[in-house]
């Protein structure tokens, strides 16, 4: 029985030492860590066309545009407390040939933070939204074209540039 105490013994002694910290040797050293974020604008809008529908003026004297609202996705990467802004701007008035119905018909209402109604010119870009500070927003356009017995028949067209500017 002795023989097993001390066998006992020996087994305990083994498992103390197994549990004590080895002595290591420890270094430490830093890493340089750099990011640098520029200035960035994206811009994404739901479809790259809006056209109206024939109607009659007396029962329909405002048109919306026949896809409905337009989704305007604004992402820009600016100083904190800069101005992010989005403009449209119509390349001239709708034109048939030499007929023409004044851009000035054509008008927006407009949801989500930041965003706003207008109306669409060819001298001076109108805003369409603006936000201070980086960000992504996402709002709606829903154009309307005001209707009138005077526009001569024809198929009418421009190009309508936005512009989204994050500096």
């Amino acid at each position: 029985m002795t023989r097993l105490r001390y066998l006992a013994l020996g087994f305990l002694a083994a498992a103390l030492v197994a549990t004590q910290p080895l002595r290591a040797a420890t270094v430490t050293t830093n890493l340089s860590v750099t990011v640098t974020i520029a200035a960035m604008a994206k811009l994404s809008l739901s479809s790259s066309t809006v056209s109206f529908a024939n109607a009659d003026p007396d029962t329909t004297p405002s048109i919306p545009a026949t896809e409905g609202a337009l989704t305007v996705t604004a992402k820009g990467k600016t100083a904190t407390g800069s101005p992010i802004t989005l403009t449209v701007l119509a390349a001239g008035d709708l034109r048939s040939g030499a007929d023409a119905i004044p851009i000035t018909n054509l008008t927006w209402t407009a949801t989500g933070a930041g965003f706003t109604a207008g109306t669409m010119s060819t001298s001076t870009a109108q805003t369409v939204g603006a936000w201070t500070g980086s960000g992504s927003r996402v709002g709606t356009q829903t154009y309307t074209l005001a209707n009138s017995w005077s526009y001569p028949t024809g198929s009418y067209s421009t190009t309508a540039t936005y512009t989204l500017t994050a500096p």
